[in-house]
């Protein structure tokens, strides 16, 4: 199957329709699976995630959903850097820099900006994926996952597959650079209500669709969202602030 400058154009008479929906989606929705089903298996949960990780991964080297796109350019680095970062710090920012300039700021957006809503979230006792409790090969496993597969994976369903398939069902017709405000509202909500931080997860979500739509390049998004994982993952690390995974 061709690679395709853009992403759109003539790919989709290039690929079985099925297949290229397969690819984006199936990994993702794996990983959701698995999370969901090996929860029946008791604790501890530490391993559960290496399992996630590397079937996952298994899954997107096999369907190879990047083939229809172009690769990454270096000349985008910096602004996915830049955006990672930044989403990073909308993340993990308003939990750990205090009460901020205006009283109670923060209380209202832990009790309102991440779900269920209403309660203050509490760090798991005890930190399953601390190097203390199950050692260091599976909290590295923990990092890595987050950041080199779920990241990528995520960025393939939400930006390659549903921003463009909320535009035109046969969504590998549609440019990576195709602006449409309503797929741009629905992605994002949707992108929010995915993870617990609701708040923080549309602003994130806006930020990676806004880099894939300027630099027209959806291995600009994963290197964004590979480095607010990593960051976020190393802060847990050093700090013990397991409240975030």
């Amino acid at each position: 199957m061709n690679q395709v400058s853009g992403g759109g154009g003539s790919a989709f008479s290039a690929a079985k329709p099925g297949y290229a929906l397969a690819a984006h989606t199936v990994p993702f929705l794996v990983w959701l699976g698995l999370m969901f089903g090996l929860a029946y298996l008791g604790e501890p949960a530490a391993w559960k995630y290496a399992v996630r990780a590397f079937v996952c991964a298994g899954l997107f080297i096999w369907f190879r959903p990047w083939q229809w796109y172009e690769r990454l350019r270096v000349r985008h680095l910096p602004a996915a850097l830049f955006t990672g970062v930044l989403v990073f710090v909308i993340w993990a920012g308003p939990e750990i820099t205090g009460r901020g300039p205006l009283p109670g700021w923060q209380e209202i957006y832990l009790r309102f900006g991440i779900l269920p809503l209403g309660e203050l979230p509490q760090a798991p006792e005890p930190a399953i994926y601390a190097p203390e409790v199950c050692g260091w090969l599976l909290s590295l496993v923990r990092l890595a996952g987050s950041a080199l597969i779920l990241a990528v994976i995520e960025e393939f369903l939400w930006r390659g597959f549903l921003y463009r398939w909320l535009i035109e069902r046969r969504f590998l017709t549609v440019h990576l650079h195709e602006f449409d405000a309503e797929a741009f509202v629905i992605g994002g909500i949707m992108f929010g209500l995915e993870h617990h931080r609701w708040l923080a997860g549309i602003l994130a979500g806006a930020a990676y669709t806004a880099l894939m739509l300027r630099t027209r390049d959806i291995w600009a998004a994963c290197f964004a969202h590979v480095v607010t994982n990593l960051l976020l993952g190393l802060y847990v690390l050093a700090t013990g602030a397991y409240v975030f995974w």
